[in-house]
């Protein structure tokens, strides 16, 4: 699983639209050093008839190892091209996504989630994915689709991939996405979690490393689902909605580093380096500041001053030409203790969410060789 010179994925940022971009992964690393990093879906066609404009898709700075691309796609041509345009860019690790919701996704653009009712073509497509690249492969999913959602299909889907492909590397989001034009964020909500059916993959595919995702919003729970035997855990909103808080406390409490002396202030100033050697790079105010700043706004999460801070960002933005200068005009909103104090260790405490799904197992998958043959 991922490069031998990285600490295991044992935590990882899930890929997300539109969010997990550059700014974010650099600020994400700022905060921490450990934490495996995704990118946003790319899709294959992007990368295929964007070759001229790569590093817009692409590039990222060295200090976001370890770090993962994940691409989408329904086409093996153009996924083999993707990845080989991937290759120099020095990714650890490449995921493929089966488990985007999305109506333009796994609707018009018949990939996504919707792979998952086709396991020969996600077998082929690791295999194309494999062969153009000397990184790992991953896939990422979720526990079933509509009414294909009983645990001897995930475990056929499981079995097919992994049995005919290099694939030994599966996130699972432990909810079924629904298609019936709902969307991704009730895709995320709707749907009942069941924990039962990770542990059980941990149970019957012992030579596969299965990673989890879907609900988890702590450290705590972090490390209580790692506890109950989980060999990675990944968090999507919860890791960019209050990074501090969570990205903060990766390195110690589930990496066991010594915990960091660093500050907000310290992150922010690393921040607006960063930032103001990137906005407008590629012509036509591209990013934008806003586009800059947004992975910062909920750095305060549920402290003094997030409020107030907010608005005069907001207000900034209309006549600020540095992120220097949007830093000067705002970060007076927030008190200097927010500012100046170290991050702190996690509250002991557990939940029993995982310890519960593992009273639920569903029986033991049986391998049927002659139907999956003919399926």
């Amino acid at each position: 699983m991922g490069a031998e010179r990285y600490p295991p994925p044992w935590f990882s940022v899930a890929p997300m639209m539109e969010l997990t971009d550059n700014h974010y992964r650099t600020l994400a690393r700022l905060i921490s050093k450990h934490a495996w990093l995704y990118t946003e879906m790319l899709a294959a066609e992007t990368i295929v008839y964007q070759a001229g404009y790569l590093d817009r898709f692409l590039a990222y700075g060295p200090e976001q190892h370890p770090i993962v691309l994940q691409i989408g796609g329904n086409n093996l041509e153009n996924l083999a091209k993707a990845t080989q345009l991937a290759a120099p860019y020095g990714y650890d690790e490449i995921n493929f996504n089966c488990g985007c919701p999305s109506p333009k996704v796994a609707g018009h653009g018949c990939f996504g989630v919707r792979l998952m009712l086709d396991p020969k073509f996600v077998a082929e497509a690791m295999c194309v994915i494999a062969a153009n690249t000397n990184v790992p492969v991953s896939v990422k999913c979720r526990i079933g689709v509509d009414d294909h959602d009983s645990y001897n299909e995930l475990c056929d889907f499981i079995y097919k991939v992994s049995s005919q492909s290099p694939t030994r590397h599966f996130i699972i989001h432990s909810r079924k996405a629904l298609l019936n034009g709902i969307s991704p964020a009730d895709n995320r909500k709707i749907p009942p979690l069941k924990y039962e059916y990770y542990y059980a993959l941990l149970r019957d595919f012992p030579d596969l490393q299965f990673t989890i995702n879907g609900g988890i919003n702590s450290i705590e729970e972090v490390n209580e689902a790692r506890t109950e035997g989980a060999h990675g855990v990944m968090l999507g909103r919860a890791a960019y909605s209050n990074p501090w808080q969570i990205l903060g406390l990766v390195d110690s409490a589930v990496y066991g580093a010594p915990l960091r002396s660093i500050t907000r202030r310290q992150v922010l100033e690393q921040y607006q380096v960063y930032g103001d050697s990137v906005v407008g790079m590629y012509g036509g105010l591209k990013p934008s500041m806003r586009d800059v700043v947004k992975p910062l706004l909920g750095l305060f999460h549920a402290n003094p001053g997030n409020g107030p801070w907010k608005r005069k960002v907001d207000a900034a933005f209309k006549h600020c030409t540095t992120i220097k200068s949007l830093f000067e005009e705002t970060l007076v909103a927030i008190p200097d203790w927010v500012l100046d104090s170290p991050i702190t260790e996690v509250p002991s405490g557990s939940t029993d969410k995982f310890s519960k799904a593992k009273s639920l197992l569903p029986p033991p998958y049986t391998v049927n060789e002659e139907e999956l043959l003919y399926a």
